[in-house]
C-alpha cells in the first residue's frame, strides 16, 4: 500500500462527507507520516513501512475492541467500524497452511532441531508483516511436537 493511495481514499471519504470513514483513514495517514518522519524518510515512505504501520494500527484497534466493556456498545461499534475500514487497506496475510508450507520448504534444517525459540527467531525475520505472529507461533508449536 502506498501513502498516496491512503490519501486519495481519505479525500474520497471527505468528498462523500463520510466523517467516520475519513477519521479512520486519517488516523492511518497520520501514523504513516509519523513513522516516516521517525525513520528519516519523510518524502519517500516505502510501501513496506506503510504496510507495517497499517498492521500496527490494526492491532491496536483490535485491542481496543477486545478491552472495551460490553456496556459501551456505542464505543465498541465505533472501534469495529474503524477496524473494518483499516482492514480494507491492510496487506493480505498468509494463512496457517501457507505458513506451514514456507516453514517446511525454507526452514527444514531449523525445524529439525525442534528448538521453538530458535525456529521463531529465524522465521519471524522472514515472515514479519506477511503473516500474523500468533498464526506462526501455532504452526511452529504444531511442527515441534
Amino acid at each position: 500500500m502506498e501513502l498516496a493511495t491512503l490519501q486519495s481514499a481519505m479525500i474520497a471519504a471527505m468528498k462523500a462527507k463520510d466523517k467516520s470513514r475519513k477519521d479512520a483513514i486519517s488516523a492511518l495517514v497520520s501514523a504513516v507520516k509519523k513513522a516516516g518522519i521517525d525513520a528519516g524518510c519523510r518524502e519517500d515512505i516505502p510501501t513496506s513501512m506503510v504496510d507495517q504501520v497499517i498492521l500496527k494500527e490494526l492491532k491496536s484497534v483490535k485491542e481496543q475492541i477486545d478491552t472495551c466493556p460490553d456496556s459501551r456498545a456505542d464505543l465498541k461499534e465505533e472501534y469495529q467500524f474503524r477496524y473494518n475500514v483499516m482492514q480494507e487497506f491492510a496487506p493480505q496475510q498468509m494463512s496457517a497452511e501457507e505458513v506451514k508450507a514456507v516453514l517446511q520448504e525454507k526452514f527444514a534444517e531449523v525445524l529439525a532441531t525442534k528448538n521453538k525459540g530458535m525456529i521463531m527467531k529465524s522465521v519471524m525475520a522472514e515472515l514479519k508483516g506477511k503473516a500474523d505472529g500468533k498464526v506462526i507461533n501455532q504452526v511452529v508449536a504444531e511442527l515441534c511436537k
